[in-house]
């Protein structure tokens, strides 16, 4: 247990907690103001396109199938990291309001982590869905029920709250004697352990560990996943089926390249980044995805279409006949 007690035997240890952090954000830049903004119009197209994407599923009985369980959660957690980003990173820099308290920048990290971890492994649940329908077409509803796709969510929400509580966890077994200055856009786990002025070991090898488990394993899945499909379409199938049934996958591709080129560029790079451009990098991961996401993935697929045209037709219906 002394990874997790950097106090060892010693029961009487204080640990120094700061009353506030200060998140500085990008400097040096004119007229950053602007890219704040621009984040808030991002945020809310966000808001609008998940809501809808969520009301449809909730709305439409034809949708209850497991492929749309696992959109519904997408657009959830989407909405819900935005959510808890945007509004409070507004709130830093835009009315200048830097200071946070310790215990909010804790709170803070847990559920900003836990909502980007959660797009990683809910790109790697539809790879899943769609390897699965894709190569066991005429066994998919039967190997892919819906409580089948509900434990797999409920497990997945299990393993990524407790990974980002240990986080948290070994971060309050931290003092900070000297600066308190969060060089980033929020209360980033990186940024917030070298602060410490005693050992920081156990939240270097988790700041290590995190990107492979929570980043570098889904995404490893999900190009598995496309392989194998492409393997087995390319014996079993003619070109033009292939493609056809490859076509499938495009908006899926689209949404896993987006969301996670820029944030392996940040973790390999690690320190040599610059911290502006690391910045960016980051904000934009944090809330472009969520926005493209029903966008490019949902909103273009025929069943959704199909069930707003049922839903607008069904409400037209009653109300020219009431």
């Amino acid at each position: 247990m002394e990874f997790f007690n950097p106090a060892g035997n010693n029961k009487n240890i204080t640990f120094v907690r700061p009353p506030y952090f200060i998140i500085t954000g990008l400097s040096g830049i004119s007229n950053i103001k602007h890219y704040y903004v621009f984040l808030f119009i991002v945020y809310i197209v966000s808001v609008i396109s998940n809501s809808f994407v969520m009301a449809v599923i909730v709305l439409d009985h034809n949708l209850r199938t497991p492929k749309y369980i696992a959109v519904f959660n997408l657009a959830f957690v989407d909405l819900f990291g935005n959510t808890v980003l945007v509004p409070k990173l507004l709130d830093t820099f835009l009315f200048n309001r830097p200071y946070i308290r310790y215990n909010n920048c804790m709170t803070y990290l847990f559920f900003c982590y836990t909502c980007l971890s959660m797009q990683s492994f809910n790109l790697a649940t539809l790879a899943y869905d769609r390897l699965m329908a894709i190569i066991y077409p005429l066994h998919y509803q039967v190997k892919v029920t819906n409580k089948c796709m509900l434990c797999l969510i409920g497990l997945i929400w299990l393993f990524v709250i407790l990974a980002v509580l240990i986080c948290v966890g070994l971060i309050t077994r931290l003092s900070f004697c000297q600066s308190v200055v969060i060089n980033s856009y929020f209360c980033d786990h990186g940024q917030i352990y070298r602060l410490s002025c005693n050992d920081h070991f156990p939240s270097y090898v988790v700041s290590c560990l995190y990107p492979i488990l929570i980043f570098w394993l889904p995404l490893a899945f999900i190009l598995f996943s496309y392989l194998y499909i492409a393997f087995t379409l390319a014996k079993v199938a003619t070109v033009r089926e292939g493609l056809k049934a490859f076509k499938t996958c495009i908006g899926h591709l689209l949404l896993v390249a987006i969301y996670f080129i820029p944030l392996l560029i940040v973790f390999t790079l690690m320190e040599k980044i610059q911290p502006n451009a690391r910045i960016i990098n980051l904000s934009m991961t944090s809330v472009f995805p969520p926005m493209l996401n029903p966008i490019i993935y949902v909103l273009q697929t025929k069943e959704i279409k199909d069930s707003v045209k049922r839903i607008v037709g069904s409400a037209l219906h009653k109300m020219l006949t009431i």
